[in-house]
């Protein structure tokens, strides 16, 4: 097969609509445009974002000093840290696949139990994380700065 002997599938492509071309067409007179309105007029139509004189968006929106106030974190329960050992920081979670990112910031959650005494250090903790991996013997340390 050549490139020159593609074909589009059959049905997918449509004979574009004759308008204006008389009654008899269906699409003559108005040509699709209906009675009177700012959208039957020659040139009349609304720039892109008008919004019906309400204020638009992209002039609602603060230009200057703006920041996303919600912070994404990378969640991992605590059941699932049973498989380490000693000490867990976000680079060890990152080797063994359990986070894809290391610029995202960590955040433990208390569902599943913890049977080990480990020193967990992570962004931030849920009440009930902390308390489960104090409970098995651990330390929760939250870092302060970056990793």
């Amino acid at each position: 097969m050549n490139l020159w002997e593609l074909k589009p599938e059959l049905g997918s492509r449509h004979k574009p609509k004759r308008i204006g071309r008389g009654p008899g067409c269906g699409h003559g007179k108005t040509s699709c445009r209906g009675h009177k309105g700012q959208k039957a007029r020659s040139g009349g139509n609304t720039k892109p974002g008008f919004e019906g004189g309400q204020l638009p968006f992209y002039r609602r929106v603060p230009k200057r000093g703006f920041t996303r106030i919600s912070e994404d974190y990378t969640i991992i329960n605590v059941g699932d840290l049973d498989r380490f050992t000693d000490v867990v920081t976000p680079k060890e979670l990152f080797e063994t696949g359990m986070i894809k990112n290391l610029q995202k910031k960590v955040k433990i959650l208390g569902a599943g139990n913890l049977n080990k005494a480990l020193t967990i250090k992570a962004d931030a903790f849920s009440k009930s994380a902390k308390s489960k991996i104090e409970n098995a013997g651990g330390k929760a340390i939250q870092f302060l700065g970056g990793h």
